[in-house]
């Protein structure tokens, strides 16, 4: 490797792929989108956004494509109105397809539900009756902290519908992250269950909501979904979900509202800073979930069954479970519960079950099947499958390959996506029809997004460099603001290039031009002048047949600036010891160069983890560095840091 330090303003190129997967014949030959889209939506760019949003159903045409006047506050399709709901749910039924499935839902403990379109139009319809009779208003706010159930669904549709903002909570977060939700959102109802299925237990969430309501006095009722059937305290403003929406009407109109009328907050958490309400509204938002679900994943709605194993406290929940499936009319596949239980087979044992087409779903959980052993989704049948999607990190290419070979059977495209809470939908990922697909690149932006990765200066770097990745243009699913704060908007992600927006997250271009994501640019290590990315080092350590996952930090040293120090998850089969620790930092050197050689490696248990499955590196280079831990709260498995800081206290460890 070249020892003249590269500048600061670029990110280290190390990882080189030279695998590639063309789409199945059969496959390309009748997909959805084609290889044209991108010439069509390169010619004339508000002309392509204007056909997808015609795949919807308007009340009223929009007099124009996009309001841009005001940057970086966009309105699109202004002047035009719909209702989200009905796009959902009446029109599919008033097609003939009411009795199609809408979803298959899979409790935890095994209890099933078969929901159709006109069951859940008329599930939809009395909540929505409700929520009005609880004097819920187009532009009240609503607050969401249910399970994976099918109510949660119907909540937010019954919102949607109303014109009623809501804000889904994921239900495990705790009282001082609920209540902060409630309180910033001024949300007048609550939403909730007396609790879910977790690991083959029942948890609770009404005292959560209980405690958090007594923080909240813009809150006016609760109503409560019985889930679990335990008990739970009850105060004056507590009404059962069944007393209240089981006995309301099912006739109910959906009324239009304008395309940028509010359709949902949803809270990025925040390590150090008040978490922040990303804002989206309905045409735009819709136009493209809708449309990049029906092209990212190749849907054909009358033969496919889709499962992606998010949870709606999400944004994968929101776009790619509720609108986006539902505005195609989709039917998917909703499960409660955690993928271990039962068993470390129940994945795989739904894919066999509901004969599942495509599946969309996150790294970390493909590591984590990687970490169980090819055996397991070895003893189901898979053939079912003919999509896999990767959503919520960059996803290192053994895993890639792992998830092609042994869940696809080497046949299905992977469609590794990558967006934010704050792009809405998916920006950038392969076409599942028309890419030679590279395991572990995200490859290009979708037809009508302009993606580039640019230099300190915003300028477009080459081919082969590396630097941040900035969205151009504006997108139809674009966030519109900050809840409340128009100020931190501009500030967070429009300040650092002029007139492009930046969220955070490094990137390079190869030498064909694809991108591949870095994760953050707060996880980018600078060792001896070099910029190397954590992502990078982790997909190197990935590569050893002996590793699961990994996640690497950098840390303090007085000799090169900063030294990676690596955590590992060895697979079922592996035997920890000082020899392979050896053999896998001598493999880092190998695969990326010197430079990037593990100062440190530490085989552990588990990794730390939010509930959404990143892993908190922030907390690892508090234990690299021996300070005091941060606030673990947020975590899915509390006691994994200890154990961690337990080992590097002892020694359990490898370096020079």
């Amino acid at each position: 490797m070249n020892d003249t330090p590269i500048p600061a303003s670029t990110l280290a190129n190390l990882l080189t792929e030279t695998r590639r997967f063309d789409p199945p014949p059969a496959l390309a030959a009748a997909a959805n989108v084609t290889v044209d889209a991108y010439a069509e939506a390169s010619a004339d760019r508000l002309a392509f956004w204007e056909k997808q949003a015609d795949r919807l159903t308007w009340a009223t045409k929009w007099d124009r494509v996009l309001d841009w006047d005001n940057p970086p506050f966009a309105k699109w399709f202004t002047g035009g109105r719909l209702n989200v709901a009905y796009n959902c749910l009446d029109r599919h039924v008033e097609a003939g397809l009411g009795e199609r499935v809408a979803i298959h839902w899979e409790g935890e403990p095994g209890d099933t539900r078969t929901i159709t379109y006109a069951d859940l139009l008329t599930q939809v319809k009395k909540a929505a009756n409700a929520l009005e009779s609880l004097g819920v208003a187009a532009g009240d706010r609503v607050a969401i902290y249910m399970p994976m159930i099918p109510e949660a669904a119907v909540a937010m549709l019954a919102c949607a519908r109303i014109g009623a903002t809501h804000s889904v909570v994921f239900g495990g977060f705790s009282v001082d992250a609920l209540s902060g939700r409630i309180q910033d959102a001024d949300a007048k109802l609550v939403i909730t269950a007396d609790g879910g299925y977790r690991r083959g237990k029942a948890s609770d969430l009404k005292s959560t909501v209980d405690e958090s309501v007594a923080l909240c006095p813009s809150v006016e009722k609760v109503l409560v979904v019985r889930r679990t059937g335990g008990e739970v305290a009850w105060g004056e403003k507590d009404l059962w979900w069944d007393d209240v929406v089981g006995t309301a009407s099912e006739e109910h109109e959906a009324r239009a509202f304008d395309a940028e009328h509010p359709l949902f907050i949803l809270y990025t958490s925040g390590t150090t800073a008040k978490p922040k309400g990303i804002l989206h509204t309905s045409g735009g938002y819709l136009t493209q979930v809708s449309y990049t679900h029906h092209a990212v994943f190749d849907l054909k709605s009358e033969t496919d069954v889709y499962w992606c194993g998010a949870d709606i406290g999400w944004v994968t929940g929101h776009s790619y479970i509720v609108y986006g499936p539902m505005s195609n009319a989709a039917t998917q596949v909703m499960y409660e519960g955690t993928p271990d239980t039962p068993h470390k087979g129940r994945y795989w044992e739904l894919i066999e079950k509901y004969r599942i087409s495509i599946l969309y779903t996150a790294p970390t959980a493909i590591r984590t099947f990687m970490k169980w052993g090819d055996d397991i989704p070895a003893g189901f049948d898979l053939s079912s499958l003919r999509i896999l999607g990767s959503v919520g990190e960059p996803i290192n290419p053994e895993a890639w390959m792992w998830y092609r070979e042994h869940i696809g059977g080497n046949n299905c495209p992977v469609v590794d996506t990558w967006w934010q809470t704050e792009t809405g939908g998916i920006m950038v990922s392969p076409l599942p029809g028309v890419t030679s697909a590279k395991p572990g690149s995200a490859q290009r932006p979708l037809p009508g997004i302009d993606v580039d990765v640019v230099d300190d200066q915003g300028r477009s770097v080459p081919n082969g460099g590396g630097g941040y990745l900035v969205i151009r243009e504006p997108w139809p699913s674009m966030l519109r603001t900050i809840w409340g704060d128009d100020e931190r908007f501009i500030d967070t992600y429009w300040s650092r290039f002029d007139s492009m927006y930046f969220a955070g997250d490094g990137a390079k271009r190869d030498d064909d031009g694809d991108i591949w994501l870095l994760g953050r640019v707060d996880d980018v290590m600078l060792v001896s002048g070099h910029n190397i990315s954590t992502t990078e080092v982790e997909s190197a350590l990935v590569g050893h047949p002996a590793v699961a996952e990994s996640a690497v930090v950098g840390a303090t040293d007085p000799v090169t600036g900063q030294a990676i120090v690596a955590f590992v998850i060895l697979r079922a089969d592996a035997m920890d010891g000082a020899e392979l620790t050896a053999a896998l930092r001598d493999h880092v050197a190998k695969t990326l160069g010197p430079i990037a050689k593990p100062r440190q490696i530490m085989v552990v248990p588990e990794l730390p983890k939010t509930r959404s499955g990143k892993i908190m590196r922030r907390l690892l280079r508090d234990v690299a560095e021996r300070r005091s831990l941060g606030d673990v709260t947020t975590l899915q498995d509390q006691t994994v840091m200890q154990l961690i800081a337990d080992g590097m206290t002892s020694g359990k460890s490898t370096e020079d």
